[in-house]
């Protein structure tokens, strides 16, 4: 519901309760936003930034986009992680090692849960190898997101939710449980008039908004990706429009390899990171954008510089 009706709804109610000399328990939006922020009880506290065009604004009639500020809200994802594997519900429906089953029959491999994959091997053998992760288990982080339309009580409003569940945790419960799957970015996606909606330095603002707030969210895992607290990404799972977007490549591309949009079931090398950097110091945005198809003047989170390929 938004701000406006729930300002009517309280001040009718206050006007139903005035025979009585009583008042509602909340003055208004703001009065019932400051008591949920406060609320220490059941999930993480939200928190929220806002974010700002800072390039260049022309002197006469600036678009109205370049002067607005966008507020992002979201939930410390180290402060989710810790409270879903703090969470009792989970106790024996969690793998704290990968595993691998087969078939009693023909001895055929099932690939289900995720500590069941390849990848989690690999990653708890590099694990062992370090003294100081003894004892510790394997947690990988997975990330979602997809663009939503909410038009029912929101006016309209396009987000970018982002979700955060673990992979330790079984396939069936996350799809069941409604604490094993958890909503950590809320952001309101900039919008224009139609005027300026194909403009070049618009479309880059609202792609840089969305890979600059995902650095500033992740930032708390950051330091635990090597020590005390080893912490490594998993997949991020996202349909063909966000692949793009979170590779930072030009619609038709290949997200995960380098095969030419020309001819994509070529065989090709996947994107690296090595492989881009050396691409953005020979090369030019024109070079990177027509040979490559990859958009160079992004500046992407290095948070996910560890992150498996997107999925």
């Amino acid at each position: 519901m938004s701000a406006p009706k729930i300002d009517i709804l309280l001040d009718l109610w206050a006007s139903t309760l005035y025979p009585y000399k009583t008042k509602p328990p909340y003055a208004d939006h703001r009065d019932m936003y400051k008591t949920i922020d406060v609320t220490t009880i059941s999930d993480v506290k939200w928190q929220s930034f806002s974010a700002s065009y800072t390039g260049k604004i022309p002197a006469a009639n600036p678009p109205p986009w370049m002067l607005e500020k966008y507020h992002v809200w979201f939930r410390n994802p180290w402060q989710v992680i810790h409270k879903v594997l703090g969470n009792p519900s989970f106790m024996n429906e969690m793998d704290l090692g990968p595993f691998e089953e087969y078939s009693t029959k023909d001895q055929t491999r099932y690939y289900k849960d995720f500590m069941s994959s390849e990848w989690a091997w690999q990653q708890a053998d590099i694990i062992s190898e370090d003294e100081r992760t003894d004892g510790s288990t394997f947690v990988p982080i997975i990330l979602g997101s997809n663009k939503t339309t909410m038009s029912v009580a929101t006016g309209n409003n396009e987000y970018y939710p982002l979700y955060l569940p673990i992979g330790s945790i079984w396939n069936n419960v996350r799809c069941a449980h409604q604490d094993a799957l958890v909503l950590v970015r809320f952001p309101a996606i900039p919008k224009t008039i139609k005027e300026h909606a194909l403009d070049t330095t618009f479309r880059k603002f609202r792609q840089q908004l969305f890979h600059s707030s995902l650095s500033v969210i992740l930032q708390p895992l950051k330091p635990g990706m090597t020590t005390p607290e080893v912490v490594k990404f998993g997949p991020y799972i996202a349909d063909y429009e966000e692949q793009a977007l979170l590779a930072c490549i030009i619609c038709k591309w290949c997200a995960r390899c380098q095969a030419s949009r020309d001819n994509l079931d070529e065989d090709a090398l996947n994107h690296t990171r090595a492989f881009n950097e050396a691409l953005f110091e020979e090369s030019t945005l024109t070079i990177l954008w027509e040979e490559y198809g990859i958009v160079g003047d992004l500046v992407v989170s290095s948070t996910l510089s560890t992150c498996l390929p997107i999925v």
